[in-house]
């Protein structure tokens, strides 16, 4: 598959090159509105398959335009205790309804100003930039219990953990591959690019009390307290200060009602109606826990991954065997069903759940048993 993998990447950098960015679609309409900055780890992971340093010297300069864009477009300024950091957040600036859901948008805007109309629109498409499309987390004055609704979204107004999580990782890994190119003045700008944001990421996000990362919010000047698994981000980011820290992430999660859920972590614990909440969880937050988890030194954490990993195993199994597909969310309480909520109906496929799957199998697979489907989990293993 090292083929189809680089003519994925190779259309990616092509948009970046036309664009400046990923667009979040292939349309006219998503121009102005990204894809969460993944890009150069698709690339590291092609990298290692393949070693192509010939393929990464022709097309670095791009990853670094997709990174510039991120500075330049989506960047914003936090003073703390006097001291001031730059981050990033989702912005998108087009006060107008989303095409793909303009009925929903022009109705959700009833009853409101112009202004706020055009705000509320824009803030609608800064959510769809994030993915988290939508969620009680772009909620002001929210977290529930707090009346919100999705008329309250205001993304831009959130320096959310697992954007700066990504950028973090992305300026690490730009600094390991300008350092494999010999270009020793680019692996130290982005080196300490990378120094200077995990520093801003432990002074912004945070949060002492909770032992977690915690997205910040512009209008209050504070922490969301809210449980999102995003909130373990920088675990598998590796943008960390101290060791201390993830043992400290993995007490938040303990501590949190999250793991007494079976089925998989659930996406908030908030039961809002839209689908990045309660009771749905994803598979690529999944596998950022896990993964985080899986990096720590502590027997402790990597216990915890290997369960999460098992559960979330077990329950794409159990909706495969009742319903004969695969499904991009999934509902975590129950006795295994398919994620529902927001506002399209479930979709079966899925690229996000079958490449979690097969990454947890190839990482746990020799490991993994289940009462009810041991063999069949055996088969997947070795298949």
């Amino acid at each position: 598959m090292a083929t189809t993998a680089r003519g994925m990447i190779e259309n990616f950098l092509y948009l970046v090159e036309k664009f400046g960015h990923i667009p979040n679609g292939g349309r006219i309409y998503y121009e102005r509105r990204s894809q969460p900055p993944l890009l150069t780890l698709m690339v590291e992971s092609y990298l290692k398959h393949t070693n192509d340093t010939a393929f990464l010297r022709d097309k670095i300069h791009l990853l670094e335009a997709e990174y510039q864009f991120w500075q330049k477009q989506r960047a914003v300024n936090v003073t703390i205790a006097g001291k001031e950091y730059l981050l990033n957040r989702y912005n998108v600036q087009v006060g107008e309804p989303r095409p793909e859901s303009y009925s929903a948008d022009v109705e959700l805007a009833e009853g409101l100003d112009e202004d706020a109309q055009q705000n509320l629109w824009a803030e609608l498409q800064s959510a769809a930039e994030s993915g988290w499309d939508f969620s009680s987390r772009w909620f002001l004055p929210g977290p529930p219990p707090l009346p919100a609704t999705r008329q309250d979204t205001q993304t831009s107004m959130v320096v959310s953990v697992d954007l700066n999580a990504f950028l973090c990782r992305v300026e690490q890994v730009l600094a390991s591959l300008y350092r494999t190119l010999g270009n020793t003045e680019k692996a130290n700008q982005f080196q300490a690019a990378h120094e200077y944001r995990v520093a801003a990421v432990q002074a912004v996000l945070w949060n002492d009390k909770a032992g977690v990362w915690l997205d910040y919010n512009l209008v209050r000047q504070r922490h969301n307290e809210a449980f999102y698994p995003s909130n373990l981000t920088p675990l598998w980011a590796e943008c960390i200060t101290e060791p201390a820290a993830a043992e400290r992430a993995l007490r938040y999660l303990e501590e949190s009602s999250a793991l007494s859920y079976t089925n998989g972590i659930p996406t908030s614990l908030a039961r809002t109606g839209e689908q990045w909440d309660l009771p749905n969880a994803w598979a690529p937050l999944q596998y950022v826990v896990i993964a985080g988890l899986a990096k720590s030194s502590s027997p402790w954490a990597r216990d915890l991954a290997f369960t999460l990993a098992q559960n979330w195993v077990r329950t794409n199994l159990a909706v495969y065997e009742k319903y004969h597909a695969m499904f991009e969310k999934y509902d975590v309480e129950g006795d295994g069903n398919p994620g529902f909520g927001g506002e399209y109906e479930v979709q079966e496929g899925f690229g996000w759940t079958n490449g979690v799957i097969f990454q947890l199998l190839d990482f746990y697979g020799p490991t993994m048993r289940s009462s009810l489907h041991s063999s069949a989990i055996d088969n997947a293993t070795n298949a």
